[in-house]
């Protein structure tokens, strides 16, 4: 039976490959991103000190968020008031919930072109002052920012994590291909490039796997590598993911 290849934090792929086994679908495992916590730089005090002054915060993942509330836990003992709280989807939005923030998130994506089509960027744009935070890994979310100062916005990185390639990425997708691995789900252009830069000779044979994406740029960039076979789910949660598979299942 063929499989698909599972690419985000260990925890996250479990849980995935227990929705889509009530499709019957085989999965395997396998980070494209190892993730490492930055420590408390100057640079992510400073910024957090003065969060009073932005009238935005991005949260961009879920450990964006995770590891910024941390930081806001440790500089403020109050959170500053006054300040529109959004996250690009559910799963990064969930810290801020249980931590009882007012965020918002768009219904009809889960990309900066969703964020940058909320309703609250109307009176945003018309302020001469207007200050963006995004919460993010190194890295990322380039075209958010530069839509945001496009409008006359100053948009600050709050960078909290690194994302690197697995040391032995190459070996294990080796190791999965051999086991029968005909299906990818890539969720960042980061990922899609580790994937490819990995893949190394074998790349000729992975790049007809078929392969999941959250959004038409990471597409864009798939089709560029020489990807053949790629379905765009309508964004990067659990939900769009097992429905864009049970929508376009691979064949034995």
């Amino acid at each position: 039976m063929s499989r698909i290849l599972l690419t985000r934090q260990p925890d996250d792929n479990q849980r995935l490959a227990q929705r889509l086994s009530e499709l019957g679908v085989q999965c395997e495992s396998l980070p494209l991103l190892a993730l490492r916590p930055l420590g408390d730089e100057g640079r992510q005090r400073r910024l957090m000190l003065e969060l009073d002054r932005y009238q935005v915060v991005i949260v961009v993942s879920r450990l964006a968020a995770t590891l910024g509330l941390e930081l806001l836990d440790r500089y403020w003992p109050q959170t500053p008031v006054g300040i529109d709280w959004l996250a690009v989807g559910p799963a990064s939005a969930a810290p801020l919930t249980d931590y009882a923030l007012p965020v918002q998130l768009p219904d009809d994506g889960q990309d900066s072109e969703a964020l940058l089509r909320l309703p609250l960027w109307q009176a945003h744009f018309s302020r001469p002052d207007l200050k963006v935070m995004i919460w993010r890994g190194e890295g990322g979310r380039e075209h958010l920012a530069e839509q945001l100062r496009a409008a006359g916005g100053q948009v600050d990185y709050l960078e909290l994590y690194r994302r690197e390639p697995p040391a032995d990425l190459a070996l294990q997708l080796t190791s999965v291909a051999a086991r029968g691995v005909s299906g990818i789900v890539v969720l960042s252009t980061q990922a899609l490039e580790h994937w490819h830069e990995s893949a190394g000779a074998d790349w000729s044979q992975q790049r007809y796997w078929r392969c999941w994406v959250p959004s038409a740029r990471v597409a864009a960039q798939a089709a560029d590598l020489g990807c053949h076979d790629v379905v765009i789910c309508e964004g990067a949660d659990d939900a769009a993911i097992f429905a864009a598979v049970r929508a376009h299942p691979l064949k034995d």
